[in-house]
């Protein structure tokens, strides 16, 4: 079983072109940017058994290429799947579109629990 030891969001956007899939890299950039995982090194884990799990959100999900952002992660064995969410807001002067895309990051790994043990004074 596996445990989930963090989730981190993020947003990114594409401010004239309606490019989805660079808002989407910038906004799974953006949440991997707020974390760090010592876990690795303090305990001696091997971070190729962690499995990232990464959900997109945005407005036109048929525009986003998963597998694509699945290079954007640095460790582990990644899943990307993109949904529905977001946002688009378009300028009522000009009729440009700014796109916004959510990311939700989340890292798990094989249980540990046999290699701890709680202990009383």
């Amino acid at each position: 079983m596996d445990h989930r030891i963090i989730i981190e969001m993020g947003a990114g956007n594409n401010l004239h072109a309606m490019d989805y899939q660079k808002a989407a890299t910038r906004a799974i950039q953006d949440a991997f940017r707020h974390s760090t995982l010592p876990i690795f090194d303090s305990i001696g884990l091997d971070h190729t058994n962690m499995r990232v799990q990464v959900t997109v959100g945005v407005q036109e999900p048929e525009k986003v290429d998963a597998a694509a952002l699945q290079t954007v992660l640095p460790r582990g064995k990644a899943s990307v799947s993109v949904v529905f969410g977001g946002q688009n807001v378009t300028n009522p002067e000009t009729g440009d579109t700014a796109v916004i895309a959510t990311a939700a990051v989340e890292a798990f790994v094989p249980s540990q629990s046999e290699k701890w043990r709680l202990t009383t004074p």
